[in-house]
């Protein structure tokens, strides 16, 4: 079985992140995979299973909490700027880089939902990556905001937000929603029974809040990953899309993937958002698994050896 360790790493110099580094067994270095969790969410949220999936495969795998959520530090809680999380994912790659057990030239990334935008975003433009797994990915913040708030809702939530920036003016804290509620009255983030669920879903005891800053609403609608989609290439990515997925929505993501350039790979799997941690994992998974051990591998078509040097093909940072 895969050895599971608890490990932190600081990403700014300030402020330490925190997750866990499966090792698989026998002897490295090992191909590794980089991974982190989606929106007000943390590696918890049914992530892990993911990472012993690809660590009995023979990848060494790490796997971290965002700033601000789950057992990394970082104030304000349950804040998210995308930005900032990209850029401590960047730090992440290079702790997995210098680790002994690890192939540095064999590093791939997983992402779902927001992290899957992340993982897109990272794979355009972080030539150390040698493959790209993007799961449910989000693609388009605005697009995705235009369905999920009905046109009778925005003026309340740009009152919403401009009450929130007029109180920070004023030196409060920054105002909460929450992440989940089918109080119609309650502002959140989500209100399907599917996102109730996996949100609500037993957790370690003070690792996660039914809450989101409101400025970190504003943030994911202004967040377009799908823009750097066809600067990928030359990078793999494999994109695992639901058929039915109504949060990030099914369209937007075959629409990204129509923009990819080769190599890529489309894994459609039935039912929602939700179904890939779920019902659909074994088949998530084995997608990823698959994509992984074609490209980390030293057999794979996509495979460098440790002794063939990275080279970047990035026109630009």
């Amino acid at each position: 079985m895969p050895q599971r360790t608890d490990i932190e790493f600081t990403a700014d110099g300030q402020v330490t992140l925190r997750g866990l580094l499966f090792l698989p067994d026998g002897p490295g270095p090992h191909p590794a995979i980089t991974m982190a969790h989606g929106y007000a969410g943390t590696i918890h949220h049914k992530i892990e299973k993911f990472a012993g999936a690809f660590a009995e495969d023979g990848f060494a795998v790490l796997l971290h909490d965002h700033r601000n959520f789950g057992t990394s530090d970082g104030e304000v809680r349950q804040d998210i700027d995308p930005w900032q999380q990209l850029a401590d994912w960047r730090r992440a790659i290079s702790y997995l880089e210098s680790r002994p057990e690890v192939d540095p030239l064999r590093i791939g990334i997983w992402g779902t939902s927001y992290a899957g935008g992340h993982a897109i975003v990272l794979g355009a433009t972080d030539r150390r990556l040698r493959c790209v797994v993007a799961q449910v990915p989000t693609i388009s913040g605005y697009e995705q905001s235009l369905r999920r708030v009905p046109p009778e809702g925005a003026a309340a939530l740009e009152e919403l937000f401009a009450g929130t920036e007029r109180a920070e003016l004023r030196g409060e804290p920054p105002h909460y929603q929450a992440v989940v509620s089918n109080d119609p009255s309650i502002p959140a983030s989500y209100r399907d029974q599917d996102a109730i669920d996996f949100y609500l879903q037993p957790l370690p005891d003070g690792l996660w809040e039914n809450k989101v800053t409101v400025r970190s609403t504003r943030a994911a609608r202004m967040y377009e990953p799908g823009v750097w989609i066809g600067r990928v290439s030359p990078t793999p990515l494999l994109m695992v899309v639901a058929g039915n997925d109504t949060v990030t929505p099914t369209d937007l993501a075959l629409a990204a993937y129509e923009r990819a350039l080769e190599p890529k790979r489309l894994e459609i799997v039935p039912g929602g958002h939700f179904d890939p941690y779920e019902s659909q994992f074994p088949r998530a998974a084995d997608a990823a698994r698959a994509w992984f051990r074609d490209h980390l591998t030293r057999s794979g078509p996509g495979a460098r050896t440790t002794d063939t040097p990275a080279r970047s093909t990035a026109p630009g940072p």
